[in-house]
C-alpha cells in the first residue's frame, strides 16, 4: 500500500500575522516537517486566488468577512482577501519543507472557491489530484494542515468518498472554529470513515 502525506495550505496568510490567520497555525510546521520522510509521496496544496476572487467579502458590496452568501453552487462563507497570487501571503510558511512530489493549486477560478484538494466547491470540478494518486498507485492518505474545519475537513471527506484510506492526525492541524465548525467537521470526517488520531 503506497502512502502519501497531503499537506493542506500551510501558507503565510493562514499563519499568525496573515490575512486569515488560524490560531497556532505555525505550530504545526515542525511536526509536519518531521513526518515527511515517513511517506512514499508528499503533496502540498496551495490556496491560489486571483485578486478579485468571488469568495472575498471585498468582491460583494456591503458584505463583511465571515458573512454567508449564496453562490450558484451553494452557500459560501465570505473571507478576507487572502492567498492572492503574487502576494507574500500565498507563499508557503518559510520553515515548511517544500521538496514535494506535487503541488496542487486550488481556488484559482475567479467564480468558485475550493476548500478540498480534490474538487472545487461545486463538488464536480476536479483538481486532478485523484488522477495523480491513482497513477502512482497510492491508496492510503494522511492529511495535515490548515484549517481542520475547512480545507482539511473537505479534503478528507472527499478522499474517503473516492475510496482512499484516510487518516487525519489532529495534532498536525489547526482550526478556525467558527460557531462550532470544528466539532461539526470532526463529526463529518468520522461519518465519512476518516480515522482521526
Amino acid at each position: 500500500m503506497t502512502h502519501a502525506l497531503i499537506v493542506i495550505d500551510v501558507q503565510n496568510d493562514f499563519c499568525p500575522g496573515g490575512a486569515l490567520a488560524v490560531p497556532g497555525g505555525d505550530e504545526i510546521v515542525a511536526p509536519i516537517n518531521d513526518m515527511m520522510d515517513e511517506f512514499d509521496a508528499v503533496i502540498l496544496t496551495q490556496d491560489w486566488h486571483p485578486a478579485d476572487h468571488s469568495s472575498f467579502a471585498s468582491s460583494h458590496a456591503g458584505k463583511s468577512p465571515f458573512e454567508m452568501t449564496d453562490m450558484p453552487y451553494g452557500p459560501q462563507v465570505l473571507w478576507p482577501d487572502h492567498c492572492v497570487q503574487g502576494s507574500e501571503g500565498v507563499d508557503f510558511h518559510p520553515d515548511l519543507r517544500t521538496h514535494a512530489d506535487l503541488i496542487i493549486r486550488k481556488g484559482f477560478r475567479p467564480d468558485i472557491d475550493s476548500y478540498s484538494a480534490f474538487f472545487e466547491n461545486d463538488q464536480k470540478t476536479p483538481t486532478g489530484l485523484k488522477g495523480y494518486l491513482d497513477s502512482r498507485g497510492i491508496t492510503k492518505l494522511t492529511l495535515v494542515g490548515l484549517a481542520t474545519d475547512f480545507c482539511v475537513h473537505y479534503s478528507a471527506v472527499d478522499a474517503a468518498k473516492l475510496g482512499f484510506d484516510v487518516t487525519v492526525p489532529l495534532n498536525a492541524c489547526r482550526a478556525i472554529d467558527m460557531d462550532g465548525s470544528l466539532a461539526a467537521a470532526e463529526q463529518a470526517m468520522r461519518d465519512a470513515g476518516v480515522t482521526l488520531t
